[in-house]
């Protein structure tokens, strides 16, 4: 009996970590969301202006963390929050992967 719960267990730990790794962003999809960020924070994520940040290079799981807290309202900024607020967390973590896979 014990090594049955052993062996559902190991099955279960691999079906959480292949969905995990499917829940993963796609650099692809990521690109094609990005056009409206291309505005303000460049073409390859590197800003043409010194007021907005260059994405190119960041952290992935800092990129999903910010935007998360501007759609939340703990990161105050309204054209972040209204941009933002559009996304499905699937869409910040393909933002997310694209701008992380960039040269900064």
């Amino acid at each position: 009996m014990f090594k049955k719960m052993i062996g559902i267990g190991l099955l279960a730990g691999l079906a959480l970590g292949s969905a995990s790794a499917m829940a993963a962003g796609n650099i692809e999809a990521g690109k094609a969301k990005a056009a409206l960020c291309m505005a303000c924070h460049g073409a390859n994520g590197i800003s043409p202006s010194p007021n907005y940040p260059n994405l190119a290079g960041q952290k992935e799981a800092y990129l999903i963390k910010a935007l998360h807290e501007y759609k939340d309202g703990q990161r105050k900024n309204a054209t972040m929050h209204a941009f933002a607020s559009m996304l499905s967390n699937q869409d910040i973590e393909n933002l997310a992967a694209y701008y992380s896979s960039l040269k900064p």
